[in-house]
């Protein structure tokens, strides 16, 4: 199961030469995760206020082409991976208008409980996995 979701590149988003700074592309994933998610019934903020969190605790990344000011992107995302407590998240950016692919990558977040000091891995909740799964 994968979710596509809409980005346009904002001004802000480039450098001088209107190429989109590598930075916002982490930007452009966790929109995309977060839109998945509300898409499937499990908003973001829900979570967090059942007292959960999902922070990422490996990043990988890969730029294929460069994207520009103004330039329309689908960012697709897709879990590729769940266990006990963590999930991994894998995505693409596309280039709509020539359908060029611009980054691939994935994000693996653990589940950790909120309400515990220090803050400690959580089972996913079964709703969760369900989704995923």
């Amino acid at each position: 199961m994968h979710y596509d979701h809409q980005v346009q590149v904002r001004y802000g988003e480039t450098d001088q030469m209107g190429v989109v700074h590598h930075a916002n592309y982490l930007l452009y994933f966790e929109e995309a995760r977060t839109a998945f998610l509300a898409s499937h019934g499990q908003p973001y903020g829900q979570l967090e206020k059942d007292g959960l969190a999902l922070p990422v605790r490996k990043l990988d990344m890969r730029f294929r082409s460069p994207a520009h000011y103004e330039d329309q992107l689908r960012v697709r995302v897709a879990v590729d991976r769940i266990t006990a407590a963590s999930v991994r998240f894998v995505y693409e950016i596309w280039r709509d208008a020539t359908e060029t692919q611009i980054a691939t990558g994935s994000t693996e977040l653990a589940c950790i409980d909120l309400k515990a000091e220090p803050r400690v891995p959580h089972v996913l909740p079964k709703s969760m996995r369900e989704l995923f799964g």
